[in-house]
């Protein structure tokens, strides 16, 4: 079993929508690019091959790397209220309301005016006109305005996910921060414990004769030193829990008593348990792909703005003396076909269009960045994973020898056979190692999420 499976589909954002040929490159070029990226990565990821006996299961949503069911409901919490969330909420309202008033030019237009005069010496004069309107879209220019607007909502959506998607992840880091706080401050404890049962066997032995009082001016500094680190650690845990709190949104009196386990949840997965996944998954490769066909549309539009327009216009006209008889009992109707052409404005129009070409040449760029982001991304949290397993081994190998050798050395301090720095040495590995073995596992499970996220495991939509 190896890491092919990550990344074995070759599923890619295709391309539709009109666009002149000059521009469908760009999309083109997108498209290649990405099917490029993902077969680097499968090369990349068949080179380090690893072994699972134990069958795992699946991971398919983000919420899966750090299953905590007592997360949910900050999670929950946080996709209702969370405030950069709601602003790309309200974003996506406001793209389809953009795209409402782009179709409403592609429909006819109905206007109407009810007037009255009053002159003096002269009976009273009222008038009535209902005007049909309609462009013909010959050149599809509207059309295509109409379409970039369409695909704007799919990018606002891709951009929504992403968020979402940012928010879920950043709940996960800070509730593993507060795991790792409240473990921290556990080994710290159990440090500031073991130095005060080694003050208390130097009293002791300074009672007897064997140590003097220097030794324990060596030990009560190194008690005066955890305390002060476990000073740091609780205030630490404090603000870790008012960030996961701001990230809901609020401060909802039923999430503020917080309860996170003073352990790691058991969720390090074996890679070759992800889902099959793509780099098409990503939002902000959505959104920089969907940008590009946007941006090719509106080019198009600005060059067909420069072509002949046609127009029809239908009305119905009345007057009478009175308000009820101009209501169109005797109509006059009017229907006028109009072409017009621009022949003159100072180079506006052309110039447009080369800012709209520009526009979708920098869109190209922007997603050919992201593209080569997301590629890395995949590859330092791979490279990383790797990394982590091997120091993680060789930690806990240190660990089991540090403990070991702790309950040597206080064994042979009481016989006398070492002295006081060599036994405070040997707690500080012993805790030390502890320390630096928890803090390396939430790094592993944080590089999980970012993982995660540069495959395009996200949230539920």
């Amino acid at each position: 079993m190896n890491y092919r499976y990550l990344l074995i589909g070759l599923l890619t954002l295709g391309v539709v929508g009109c666009a002149s040929t000059r521009e469908m490159e760009y999309e083109n070029e997108a498209e290649n690019d990405t099917v490029s990226a993902i077969e680097l990565l499968i090369n990349r990821v068949i080179e380090e091959e690893r072994s699972s006996e134990e069958s795992e299961p699946s991971v398919n949503e983000l919420t899966d790397l750090v299953d905590v069911p007592e997360l949910d409901k900050y999670i929950e919490e946080a996709l209702q209220k969370n405030p950069s969330l709601q602003q790309s909420v309200i974003a996506l309202s406001i793209a389809y309301a953009n795209q409402g008033i782009s179709r409403a030019d592609l429909l006819p237009s109905v206007t109407s005016s009810f007037s009255g005069e009053k002159t003096q010496d002269s009976d009273d004069a009222f008038s009535a006109d209902l005007t049909v309107s309609w462009e013909l879209d010959l050149w599809q220019q509207l059309a295509d305005t109409n379409e970039a607007a369409k695909i704007d909502i799919l990018s606002t959506e891709a951009s929504l996910q992403s968020a979402k998607n940012l928010v879920v992840a950043n709940l996960m880091r800070g509730w593993l921060a507060i795991s790792t706080d409240q473990q921290l401050l556990v080994i710290e404890q159990k440090r500031l414990e073991a130095l005060k049962s080694t003050e208390s066997l130097i009293l002791e032995r300074y009672r007897l004769g064997l140590d003097s009082l220097d030794e324990l001016d060596t030990a009560k500094t190194a008690t005066a030193q955890t305390k002060a680190t476990i000073a740091e650690y609780q205030e630490q845990l404090e603000q870790d829990k008012r960030s996961l709190l701001l990230l809901t949104g609020g401060w909802n009196k039923e999430l503020t008593d917080i309860n996170v386990a003073t352990r790691f949840p058991d969720v390090l997965y074996p890679l070759d348990s992800l889902s099959v996944q793509d780099l098409s998954g990503r939002p902000d490769l959505q959104q920089a792909f969907f940008d590009i066909k946007a941006q090719t549309l509106r080019t198009n539009a600005a060059y067909k703005a420069m072509l002949p327009s046609f127009s029809l216009s239908a009305s119905l006209s009345d007057m009478a003396e009175s308000p009820t008889e101009a209501l169109f009992n005797n109509p006059i109707w009017n229907l006028l076909g109009q072409i017009s052409a621009p022949l003159f404005q100072g180079g506006a129009l052309r110039a447009q269009a080369e800012v709209e070409e520009l526009t979708t040449r920098q869109s190209y760029w922007v997603y050919q960045e992201a593209l080569l982001d997301a590629v890395n991304e995949v590859e330092n949290a791979i490279g990383y994973e790797s990394s982590y397993s091997i120091q993680q081994a060789h930690l806990s190998d240190a660990l089991t020898s540090a403990e070991r050798s702790l309950v040597s050395s206080e064994q042979n301090y009481r016989q006398g056979l070492v002295d006081i720095f060599d036994l405070l040495t040997v707690q500080q590995q012993a805790f030390d190692a502890e320390a630096e073995l928890t803090s390396l596992i939430y790094q592993r499970l944080l590089n999980r999420i970012d993982l995660g996220l540069a495959l395009g495991i996200g949230v539920s939509s």
